[in-house]
């Protein structure tokens, strides 16, 4: 097996020196035959905090048909029940405009947003570490296409070489044959 500086020269057109870490441990892992598929949600998920997690929950619901069912629903309810009261001319919780409404509103918006931009700049860093699994793997099946190429092109030379050597073995006694043939006499060959 060859080692990594000339893995690196043959196989990537690169000096060891130029390479990323990234590609470093890919050759590095290619040389010991060692396997680089791993499951990085899995992994990501290990180190994810629970504040991530509650991120991640609250985007999930926030950007739900049933979320939006509900708060249509309680808002509904929020206003045909202050609105009623009005009507019956007893003391409603929240008249029109609905100004308590409007604050609940404000800040419930106040805080969803930066929770959803929070849990999309964690799917975004999934993204980019998924991508970047990709990228090793893809490098380490291109390497190994390589590799498979280069011994498909030495078997096919010793083949061949093997070839050649034969025919000019065969060659050399059909001339012989010819030469004998050609005298009248016979030999044995």
């Amino acid at each position: 097996m060859k080692d990594i500086s000339t893995l690196a020269r043959d196989l990537m057109q690169s000096r060891l020196e130029d390479l990323t870490d990234r590609e470093r441990r890919v050759l590095e892992r290619f040389i010991e035959r060692r396997r680089i598929s791993r499951n990085v949600g899995q992994t990501l998920e290990k180190e994810s905090t629970f504040g991530d997690r509650l991120a991640d929950k609250v985007a999930e619901f926030g950007g739900s048909w049933m979320f939006i069912s509900l708060f249509g629903l309680v808002l509904v309810i929020w206003i045909g029940g202050n609105t009623a009261l009005v009507l019956d001319k007893a003391h409603a919780f929240d008249p029109y405009p609905f100004i308590f409404l409007n604050l609940i509103l404000s800040m419930l918006a106040a805080i969803q947003a930066p929770v959803i931009m929070m849990s999309q700049n964690r799917q975004a860093a999934k993204d980019r570490a998924a991508a970047n699994y990709d990228y090793e793997v893809n490098l380490k099946a291109e390497l190994e296409i390589l590799q498979l190429h280069e011994k498909l092109d030495e078997m096919r030379q010793t083949q061949l070489t093997s070839l050649l050597e034969t025919q000019a073995a065969q060659l050399a006694l059909l001339e012989k044959l010819s030469a004998a043939s050609s005298d009248g006499t016979r030999k044995d060959v």
